[in-house]
This record gives C-alpha cells, structure tokens and sequence, in this order.
C-alpha cells in the first residue's frame, strides 16, 4: 500500500461519508472517520496522517507500544478500540487519548486510579462498549449491566464517559445490521434520560456498513479496510 493509494482511498472515503450524511440530512463534519491501525506499519498511519487524517484506532497495547515511537509526535488521537484487559490498563491510561471499549466497573475503576495517577487535568475519554449481539467470540458489557456501569463511570473523577460503542455481527445483507446499531442509540438516549447527562458519541460502522451507521447516528467510524487496504497476516511485523 503506497501513500497515494492511502490518499486515493481516504478521499473514496470521505466522499462516501459526505453522500450519506446529505442523504440523512446530516453534516460530513458531525461525522469522526477513525482509521483503524491496528498490524499496520507506523508508515502507513504517516502516510495516512499526512493525507489529513487525525484519528486513529489501534486494537492492543502492546502493538501500539511498538510502533509508537516512531509517529508519537504526530497532533493525532490515538484510540484503544480493542478489548483491554484489566492488567494493562495503567498502559493504555498513558498511551491513549481514548479507550473505546471500557466494558466493565473494575476495569473503569482501574483505569480512572491509572488517570489519576498521571497527573492529567483533562479527564481520559472513555466510551462503554455494549455487547450488542451477544455472540460469544466479541466482548463487551451485557445490555442488562449497562446503566449500572454508566452510573459508575460518571462518579468517577478522572474518566469522561462520551458515549457507547458496538461491533454488530457480520451480516450478509447491510440492512440486517440496522436493528443493532438502531439498539445502542436508543440505549444511549435512554442512558441520556436516566442520568441526566450528555453522551454523544455513538461509535458504530466499519469499512463495510459505516454508510448504514452514519443514517442510523453514528457520530463516530471505525474504517480500516477501506483506507489502508486488505489487512496483513499476523505473521507480518507491525
């Protein structure tokens, strides 16, 4: 993948993303494009940024670890958007701008006391993410247990909960994924009503369904594919 394919497919991107927010009566700009990183090598989240891109999402700590140094200088927001395990979470405090996938109150707690400890004075962003489905091979907090982790989040000092996250099962036809992404924003407004809070961000859509996403709200997509091509096997280095 060359840095003019990465520009070439981020512009497809981009004009994909204006065409559906004008057909949903939306505005491009409400609109956060994440350009998924993760086995990627740190020139092509370069190449990616130099086309304009500003956020990026990675799956693990550790992969993140080694690849930063070469591009933590970048003006970027740097998103955990995989599952974090409670043993890792003082890393991701420090190495993140945002950890997407917040799932339960002991990694929450952790996380917050991880925050604290830095010495931030801006709260590190965290978004809830709900196993929307309930298939076995994703994580994510159950439906039921969620207005509880939400009340927890919001007490504590040095997370700011944004909003919910989901990663819907695969279909075959984009419409059978409306029904999930419909479900986490009304257990957004319903968690909105509840706390009496603002949660806007709703982080929904990848590089195959980002357009049915975006007309059901999403405020936030998670595009890798699209952007940087076919993702490589494991067994490449990062």
């Amino acid at each position: 993948m060359t840095a003019q394919n990465i520009r070439e497919n981020l512009e497809r991107v981009r004009e994909r993303i204006a065409d559906v927010a004008e057909r949903a009566g939306r505005r491009a700009q409400e609109i956060t494009l994440i350009g998924v990183s993760k086995m990627r090598p740190a020139a092509d989240i370069r190449d990616a940024f130099e086309a304009g891109l500003t956020h990026f999402g990675e799956n693990r700590v550790q992969e993140w670890e080694g690849k930063r140094g070469e591009i933590a200088g970048l003006p970027c927001r740097w998103h955990l958007i995989g599952h974090l395990q409670s043993n890792k979470s003082a890393r991701a405090a420090r190495l993140f701008h945002s950890v997407d996938s917040v799932d339960d109150i002991a990694l929450a707690e952790r996380l917050d006391r991880a925050h604290g400890e830095l010495g931030e004075a801006e709260k590190l962003r965290v978004l809830i993410e709900v196993h929307i489905a309930g298939e076995e091979s994703k994580s994510g907090s159950p439906i039921q247990d969620l207005p509880r982790l939400a009340e927890r989040i919001l007490q504590l000092p040095h997370l700011r909960l944004a909003g919910l996250m989901c990663v819907p099962p695969l279909p075959e036809n984009i419409e059978d994924v409306r029904p999930y992404f419909r479900k986490l924003r009304e257990l957004r407004d319903s968690l909105q009503a509840q706390f009496a809070c603002s949660l806007p961000v709703l982080s929904m859509g990848m590089s195959h369904d980002f357009e049915a996403a975006i007309e059901e709200g999403a405020t936030e997509i998670r595009v890798g594919t699209a952007i940087f091509g076919a993702r490589p096997s494991r067994n490449i280095p990062c």
